[in-house]
């Protein structure tokens, strides 16, 4: 089966593209993919069009596109409540299904399927299509450089003939990419760290990394969660509540990671602990979108609080809009790759097939 794959420009809000010209090629040339895209998709990263047609692209309007096409990929919500589509196109994204479900009905009533890659298992094959490890780096390393806007000291210790400036004491919340990544950033930036994770396992990763770990006992873990945190029980909660907020006591800066697929993330900063803070100390919440890590914030918007600064963000790739198109495109490209080969009844695509027609 020959595929039409559309391009369809991102919402105003979005500063990533999802497939560059790069990737264009390489699809068009290996596969014999036919490829339109919108015009001034690639406007974002202030990409021509005529690289694309170059690629061997060609321009198409939105509905055009969503006649013709059998593939659509954009990383959001590309097709409006008005638009129609022919039944069983199938759309490629990044659509957070298990927590949003809403954003599904329009699909399922014009009859399409939809894959979401956030949804991809954590196995060595998925590595090199994994959207959301590739995301969570960037928005990790992002979030301690943002902390750096915001917080009025310095990282490293500092000394002068005057005095000495001590350095930063950091808390990470949650040790998945995304902490780790922001664990690394802000060691290399000369803080002190320590990190907490349900996760017992990410202790050795975290302590490789230079940063002192936070173990609580009695904690709970499935081996059939995916490598991601599960829910626990009320009286573990409590004791890792007053632990977090013992060393809150002592931390300048937290940043905020952890979320579990589905569901409302876990609140791990409550709002005695943020009013104990240090004068002056700054929390980076990459959970907001999900609710937070943090009781007092606000998704996209920055709270003030006992004089704590309190951001809440969970696509800080936005602000690396080049980097992370560059991350993206592969990602998408080696998803494709892996659907022409194998078949849409391929484990793993299925594994990120979220709507799906009676007949499939």
């Amino acid at each position: 089966m020959k595929h039409h794959l559309g391009l369809i420009k991102e919402p105003s809000y979005e500063t990533r593209v999802a497939f560059l010209p790069e990737e264009v090629k390489k699809l068009i040339d290996k596969y014999e993919v036919k490829i339109s895209i919108e015009k001034e998709y690639g406007s974002p990263l202030g990409i021509p069009d005529a690289e694309y047609t170059t690629a061997g692209a060609t321009i198409s309007s939105k509905s055009e596109i969503l006649q013709n096409s059998n593939l659509i990929l954009s990383i959001n919500d590309a097709m409006g409540e008005q638009e129609s589509i022919p039944a069983e196109t199938s759309f490629i994204g990044i659509y957070n299904p298990l927590f949003f479900p809403e954003r599904l009905q329009k699909y399922k009533n014009q009859q399409a399927l939809v894959y979401s890659l956030d949804r991809l298992p954590r196995t060595t094959l998925a590595q090199a299509m994994d959207v959301r490890s590739s995301l969570d780096a960037l928005s990790g390393y992002k979030a301690v450089l943002k902390a750096t806007d915001y917080y009025t000291k310095v990282f490293p210790m500092i000394t002068t003939a005057t005095k000495t400036l001590k350095p930063a004491r950091v808390l990470v919340l949650g040790a998945g990419v995304a902490g780790l990544q922001a664990i690394a950033t802000a060691k290399r930036l000369g803080a002190i760290v320590h990190a907490f994770d349900v996760r017992k396992a990410a202790g050795e990763e975290v302590r490789s990394l230079g940063a002192q770990f936070i173990e609580i006992e009695g904690n709970k873990e499935e081996t059939n969660a995916g490598g991601y945190a599960v829910e626990q029980a009320d009286d573990y909660k409590k004791r890792q509540q007053d632990r977090i907020n013992e060393q809150l006591l002592a931390t300048d800066l937290v940043i905020c990671t952890a979320n579990i697929p589905g569901k409302k993330a876990p609140i791990l900063v409550d709002e005695d602990g943020v009013k104990n803070m240090p004068s002056g100390a700054v929390i980076i919440d990459l959970a907001a979108e999900q609710g937070g890590n943090c009781s007092l914030t606000k998704n996209n918007e920055i709270v003030n609080y006992n004089s704590v600064k309190i951001l809440g963000d969970s696509h800080l790739s936005r602000e690396l809009p080049d980097a992370a198109s560059q991350l993206l495109s592969g990602n998408f490209f080696n998803f494709i790759k892996h659907m022409i080969e194998k078949g849409a009844d391929n484990d793993l695509i299925t594994a990120t097939q979220v709507i799906q027609t009676e007949n499939t």
